[in-house]
């Protein structure tokens, strides 16, 4: 076997392996959470699903220190019993194949994944060592618009967080989405008036929109006025505004401020963007499926209206976020942890991008 193919299956099966152990202390563990953890114990932690409804769950952090693991396509052993995550995180390259979003934002993977270039005129990449600046070139070709468009706006340039893995799929720690090169986390933090080092991007940390904590009774869900901007409500507003995306995920307090900030009786645009857990440092866009992705799964579009109603005032009560009170006092309330996703669970197709060389 060849030494970089070998090198590949020592890393695989590592993960692999920490992925096993992961599961196994998790499963034994006497100790139940009340909430997903902010950040992961290891690499190889579960990835949290986050299509519950009404109330969906909080999605997990990526570890500060994360780094990319590095593998390579040739010769892997693929097996559907083992967790999608690991192989697909192990990806250092895309599929040299013709660009396709396979799959759902959930569920699929990546074909030809285009790399938003680290740095442009008006955009700056963040956290590079992650190597999750991967997506369909349609989302490349949006981010760089709406970063040309963005100085008129008011606001400099964007900093732009995750996009996808060089070949989509589960990723090893943080989104359950971001899986078919159709998502972006677009920080709301301007653009600085220089290039920020590699080490830099790796150090500086987005800044939450929020007055306070969300989870506490009778709290103030709403934007901190010396951080919320005119300009940032104008930012997503031109990206919500364009044809290609179907929908924004931002938190509740930041969906109010902009239903606020609407004097227009052009309200259509609010509709698009959507009140979801996390999302107050920064708002994640996503696109509706090329019309040229064959087998790429739309989400079911928004319901009607501009989402400042009855649903945002529930989004804003004490009930999605104040942790309720055990039915037996003094017992913690079980949580049972779902399994990784296998790598069978996904479209037959994605074995063939993990093997394209």
């Amino acid at each position: 076997m060849k030494p970089i193919a070998s090198f590949a299956r020592v890393i695989i099966m590592g993960l692999i392996a920490a992925s096993t152990l992961a599961s196994h202390a998790n499963a034994t563990s006497s100790t139940p959470a009340a909430k997903p953890s902010s950040s992961m114990s290891s690499a190889a932690a579960s990835v949290i699903r986050t299509w519950a409804v009404p109330v969906p769950a909080r999605k997990a952090k990526v570890p500060a220190n994360y780094r990319a693991p590095r593998s390579n396509a040739k010769h892997l052993a693929l097996r559907d019993d083992q967790p999608a995550k690991v192989y697909f995180g192990a990806m250092t390259g895309p599929a040299p194949l013709k660009a396709r979003s396979i799959g759902s934002y959930a569920k699929g993977c990546l074909a030809g994944g285009t790399a938003l270039p680290a740095s442009g005129a008006t955009w700056q990449v963040m956290r590079l060592s992650r190597n999750r600046n991967w997506g369909h070139p349609e989302l490349i070709r949006f981010l760089e618009d709406l970063a040309q468009d963005a100085p008129a706006l008011g606001w400099r340039g964007l900093l732009v967080g995750d996009l996808a893995q060089p070949r989509g799929g589960p990723m090893l720690s943080g989104h359950a989405s971001h899986q078919i090169g159709l998502d972006a986390d677009i920080w709301l933090t301007e653009m600085p008036n220089r290039t920020l080092t590699r080490q830099e991007r790796e150090d500086i940390s987005a800044v939450s929109m929020l007055k306070g904590p969300m989870d506490i009774k009778n709290a103030d869900r709403s934007v901190d006025p010396r951080k919320w901007t005119d300009s940032r409500a104008r930012l997503i507003k031109r990206a919500a505004s364009d044809k290609r995306v179907a929908r924004i995920f931002v938190s509740p307090a930041i969906k109010k401020a902009l239903c606020d900030f609407e004097k227009g009786r052009d309200r259509s645009w609010l509709r698009t963007v959507r009140p979801w857990w996390g999302h107050h440092y920064h708002f994640h866009v996503r696109l509706a499926c090329p019309k040229d992705s064959k087998g790429c799964k739309n989400q079911n579009p928004p319901p009607p209206g501009d989402g400042c109603g009855k649903q945002l005032t529930y989004w804003l009560s004490d009930e999605p976020w104040v942790p309720k009170k055990p039915k037996t006092p003094g017992k913690p309330t079980k949580v049972v942890k779902k399994k990784p996703m296998a790598l069978a669970a996904l479209p037959p197709s994605c074995k063939q991008i993990l093997t394209a060389n």
